[in-house]
């Protein structure tokens, strides 16, 4: 490309510049190959056909020459053998035989009898003709003559008696051999066009759905609307593509729907603890006017609120960025993690934790999200157990979880219950909980209306479910025989 034309075009905005297509470099690369092979196809095949047109005719013309060298040497012809008879003869069988013209010379190289059309007569003919042994030839390739182009050869007769000249005519097939050319060029062309037509239908046929898929993207770029239809049909890749992006919308749909909730849920549970804050801050205004008793409980109640509001922030962190947590998945033993946390419950509430493993507990997870989650389910039972005596049992072990002889723990499509599944069961001798509020309990800032008086977040269950949600599970809880509450979670196992 010229510098010029490079200078300017490089000044052309970026928006500006054409952007070649998918489809249009299909095309372009298909015609191109096309173009390739049927040009080396059309080449070599006119080259083998011209050669074997041209090699059969010169066999043929070697042929006619070494019968005539032969018959002079044996049968010791003269010119007057050559000459026409309506009986036939040698010359016609040599005009029969290849298509040849014949001409006789005399002994000085005069021509007796003229062929048709005449051929030329050089002085080396005119040595031949006088040549003493019979079959001494001289060819000539390429003559001009009568507009045509032709082989030559002259044969002695021997004894200084003459010699006998035949031609082939090749110009004709030089003609045919072009006509061919020029035909091969027009079928090479018309292949090219149809090439050319038909991968621009495939290429519109292939692409169409790649220019959708690519069409939702930047319609999902431009308005930021994730309910838009994605093509996805067809089970090639593109189909796939189109699947992964509608799952990929999906899920950010509903990423983007948690967080709204989220941010709402937040907002409506954080005006509580802000107003009573703002209450109490404005009556330290006036602190000095108030009893003794009343501002050690309003002390009190402002560090219990600010308490609660800095548990409220961080289990809101926790919730959010739980799903986004950058910690690696390993393998972890979940009987180690439940053993640690019920180490350190007991230190904080000197309360009786058990734990009970039965099987293999290896899972793939993240530790610190699965001790948190075991965390709050041990802390909701300690919480809830008001008197403060009652023993929290841990049960981790892998298969499925029952109630009454029924399978629990279940996801929407009934998985999650095969053997390689593991369990952590809390078992509590609490309250329990009533029918009303179990399949609300895992709800972000659902609280049960006896618990509502009682510290806490409502978000710490909430990420239970996340937690389980992330490992492949899903949150349980029913009710204890004896009274009380079990309540867990289930996590995809390794399968081992």
């Amino acid at each position: 490309m010229p510098p010029r034309l490079v200078r300017l075009l490089s000044r052309v905005p970026a928006r500006l510049r054409p952007v070649p297509s998918l489809r249009a470099t299909f095309t372009v690369s298909f015609v191109a190959v096309a173009c390739v092979v049927t040009v080396l196809v059309g080449i070599l095949s006119y080259s083998a056909a011209a050669r074997l047109v041209r090699v059969d005719q010169q066999t043929v013309f070697a042929e006619v020459v070494r019968d005539l060298r032969e018959l002079v040497e044996q049968d010791r012809l003269g010119p007057v053998d050559f000459a026409p008879s309506d009986s036939g003869g040698p010359r016609d069988d040599l005009i029969r035989s290849g298509r040849t013209d014949v001409q006789v010379l005399g002994p000085e190289g005069q021509v007796l009898d003229k062929g048709d059309p005449a051929l030329p007569v050089w002085a080396a003919d005119r040595r031949v003709a006088g040549a003493r042994f019979a079959g001494t030839v001289v060819e000539h390739g390429g003559v001009e003559v009568g507009g045509g182009r032709y082989r030559v050869a002259t044969v002695a007769l021997g004894g200084g008696r003459g010699a006998v000249q035949v031609a082939q005519e090749f110009s004709d097939t030089e003609d045919l051999l072009r006509e061919l050319q020029q035909r091969t060029l027009l079928f090479v062309s018309g292949v090219v066009v149809s090439a050319g037509l038909f991968g621009w239908w495939l290429a519109r046929r292939q692409t169409r759905r790649l220019v959708q898929l690519a069409g939702a993207a930047e319609d999902v770029a431009r308005t930021g609307h994730l309910g838009i239809q994605v093509p996805v049909a067809g089970r090639d890749e593109v189909g796939r593509l189109g699947r992964s992006f509608d799952r990929m919308l999906v899920r950010l749909a509903q990423s983007e729907e948690d967080q709204r909730r989220l941010v709402q849920d937040a907002g409506h549970e954080l005006r509580t603890p802000l107003t009573s804050l703002r209450t109490n801050i404005s009556l330290l205004r006036r602190i000095d006017e108030l009893p003794a008793r009343v501002r050690e409980e309003l002390v009190d109640d402002l560090a219990q609120e600010a308490r609660e509001l800095t548990d409220l922030v961080n289990e809101l962190v926790d919730l959010a960025a739980g799903q986004s947590s950058t910690e690696p998945a390993q393998r972890v033993q979940l009987a180690d993690i439940a053993e640690d946390v019920a180490a350190t419950a007991r230190r904080r509430t000197g309360r009786e934790i058990g734990v009970r493993v039965e099987g293999d507990t290896t899972v793939e997870g993240r530790a610190g999200a699965l001790q948190r989650a075991v965390s709050n389910l041990v802390e909701n039972a300690a919480k809830f157990d008001r008197t403060g005596t009652g023993a929290i049992e841990m049960v981790v072990a892998r298969g499925p979880v029952r109630c009454g002889g029924d399978l629990v723990g279940l996801d929407e499509a009934g998985q999650g219950v095969g053997p390689e599944v593991v369990r952590v069961e809390v078992l509590d001798r609490g309250p329990g909980v009533a029918d009303c509020d179990l399949e609300r309990i895992f709800d972000r800032f659902y609280r049960a209306a006896d618990a509502r008086s009682l510290p806490g977040s409502g978000l710490g269950l909430s990420i239970v479910r996340a937690v389980a949600a992330a490992h492949g599970g899903t949150p349980f809880a029913f009710r204890r025989d004896g009274g009380g509450l079990v309540i867990g979670f289930t996590v995809r196992g390794t399968g081992d």
